[in-house]
C-alpha cells in the first residue's frame, strides 16, 4: 500500500506543475542555507583529537603587571615566556610535554628552478609527534638527544618536501633554511587537525593550512628564529635576542599530556606551587588564578566559535523556518482543490487514516525531491563560501554526516509542512463534496 501511495505521490506532483516547482524549490533553498550554514559550524566545532583531548592540557599564568590591576580581572594573554616553558619543560610533569611557537623562514632548494622559498611550521620538542598524533609518510621523529644537542634537523609535510625534491622519499637530502643546514629526518602525511588547537594566533589561524615543517625548539632558539604570531610584553626589555629570552614578554604555547583525565587535578597542583615557588623570584605578583584547559575547553577559552558564527546559523535556520511557512501554504493551496477526490474516495470506503497516509507520502515525496535539489544547493554553496579564502576552503566542505543530515532535515521539513494539510485534508465530510458535484 505505500508503494502504491508513493506512485500516487509522484503521478500528482505532474498535475501541478508550477505548485510543484515552487514547493521544491522552496524547500530546497531553506535547506540548502541551513545545511551549508550547519556544515561551517560542524566542522569548526569538532573535536580535533577525540582519543585524547581531555588528557591534553595548556595551562595559562598570568604574568602582567601589576600597576592598574584590579583584582579579578580576567587575563587575555594566553601563551607562555620562554623561562616558564623552560622551567614546565624540566619538571617531568604528565607523559609529554612541549612547548612551542609559530615560525617562518626562507628556504633555499637545491633545485635552480625553483628559487627561495618562504614557508611557515612550528618549533616544538621532540613529543609533539606521539602527543598530538602527528602521522608519517617517510622518516620518523627527530630524537630526544636532538632536542638536547639542539639539532639540526627537520620534519616536512609532504606538499613541501615535493615541492623541494618531487614526489620521493626526501629523507636524508639537505636544505639551507634562513640561513642554516638541515638535514630531513621525517616527512609528514596529511595533518590538519580542525580546529588547529595547539597554537592560537586569531580565529582565522585555526582554520589556515597545514605546518610546513617543524623543526627542534632548541634549535629555533639557538638559531635565534623569530616567532611568527603574536607577542606580548607586560614590562619593557632590553635590546637584544638573549634580554628577550630573559623578559616576561608572552610568545611560546605549552602542553602537557596526562595518563588519564583524572590527573588533571595533580597537574594544576603542580602550577599552583610552581607559580607560588616564582613570586619568590619578584614574578606573578597578582596572584590571580592559575588556570589549565583540556582541548575543548581551550577552544572555548580561545572563542574558536563565535558569536557571529552562531548567530548566522540562527539566522539560517530561521530562513528555514520562513520556507516551510511558505510550503504550508502551497500545500494547503494544493490539497484543497482535491477536496472532492478525498470525499469521492471517502464515500468509497476509504478511511481517514487511509487518507492521512496518502497525503502524508505524498509531502515525504516532495521532502525527497528537496533534499536532492538542496544537497546539490549546499554544495554550490559551500564551494562558493570556499572559492573567498584558504581558512574557509578548509571548512567548506560536506561530510557523509552532514549529507545524510541534509536528507533527513530536507524530508523530515516536508513532513512537517504537510502535517496541517494533510489533517485538513482527511478531515473532509464526503457528504458534503458529493452535493457540491
Amino acid at each position: 500500500m505505500i508503494q502504491y501511495y508513493f506512485l500516487l505521490g509522484l503521478r500528482s506532483l505532474k498535475r501541478n506543475p508550477i505548485l510543484t516547482a515552487l514547493m521544491v524549490l522552496t524547500l530546497a533553498i531553506g535547506v540548502a542555507a541551513s545545511i551549508s550554514t550547519l556544515t561551517i559550524l560542524h566542522v569548526m566545532s569538532g573535536d580535533p583529537i577525540p582519543n585524547k583531548s581531555d588528557r591534553l592540557f595548556a595551562p595559562i599564568i598570568d604574568n602582567g603587571s601589576i600597576e592598574g590591576y584590579v583584582a579579578g580581572e580576567k587575563y587575555i594573554d594566553h601563551q607562555l615566556t620562554y623561562k616558564d616553558v623552560v622551567n614546565l619543560l624540566a619538571s617531568k610533569q604528565g607523559e609529554r610535554r612541549t612547548g612551542l611557537y609559530g615560525v617562518g623562514m626562507v628556504i633555499e632548494p637545491l633545485r635552480a628552478d625553483l628559487g627561495v622559498v618562504a614557508a611557515e611550521g612550528m618549533a616544538a620538542g621532540s613529543d609533539v609527534f606521539a602527543m598530538f598524533d602527528i602521522p608519517f609518510l617517510y622518516g620518523q621523529p627527530w630524537r630526544a638527544i636532538d632536542d638536547s644537542n639542539a639539532a639540526d634537523v627537520v620534519v616536512l609535510s609532504r606538499q613541501l618536501s615535493e615541492k623541494l625534491f618531487g614526489a620521493v622519499n626526501s629523507v636524508g637530502q639537505r636544505l639551507r633554511m634562513s640561513g642554516a643546514e638541515y638535514q630531513v629526518v621525517g616527512v609528514l602525511d596529511k595533518w590538519l587537525p580542525m580546529p588547529r588547537y595547539y597554537r592560537f594566533n586569531g580565529r582565522s589561524s585555526a582554520f589556515g593550512i597545514e605546518e610546513e615543517f617543524l623543526i627542534p625548539f632548541a634549535t629555533a632558539i639557538r638559531h635565534q628564529t623569530t616567532h611568527s604570531g603574536g607577542m606580548s610584553c607586560s614590562s619593557k626589555r632590553e635590546p637584544g635576542w638573549q634580554a628577550l629570552l630573559d623578559s616576561e614578554c608572552t610568545w611560546f604555547h605549552f602542553w602537557f599530556e596526562m595518563k588519564s583525565a583524572t590527573q588533571r587535578t595533580e597537574l594544576q597542583n603542580y602550577i599552583d606551587s610552581y607559580v607560588s615557588e616564582q613570586r619568590k623570584f619578584g614574578r606573578f605578583l597578582r596572584k590571580a588564578k592559575n588556570q589549565l584547559f583540556d582541548v575543548r575547553g581551550w577552544l572555548n577559552e580561545m572563542k574558536i566559535i563565535g558569536d557571529d558564527s552562531k548567530l548566522s546559523a540562527w539566522l539560517a535556520f530561521g530562513f528555514l523556518l520562513l520556507c516551510l511557512v511558505n510550503t504550508i501554504g502551497l500545500l494547503l493551496a494544493k490539497f484543497s482543490v482535491r477536496a472532492s477526490e478525498v470525499g469521492v474516495r471517502r464515500a468509497l470506503g476509504a478511511s481517514r487514516g487511509q487518507v492521512f497516509l496518502q497525503f502524508f507520502i505524498e509531502s515525504a515525496v516532495i521532502g525527497l525531491i528537496g533534499g536532492l535539489l538542496g544537497v546539490l544547493f549546499a554544495i554550490g554553496a559551500l564551494l562558493l563560501i570556499a572559492m573567498q579564502s584558504k581558512q574557509l576552503a578548509v571548512v567548506a566542505h560536506m561530510d557523509w554526516t552532514m549529507l545524510g543530515l541534509t536528507f533527513l532535515m530536507s524530508i523530515s521539513a516536508a513532513i512537517l509542512a504537510g502535517l496541517l494539510p494533510t489533517w485538513r485534508a482527511c478531515k473532509v465530510t464526503p457528504a458534503i463534496q458529493l452535493k457540491s458535484q
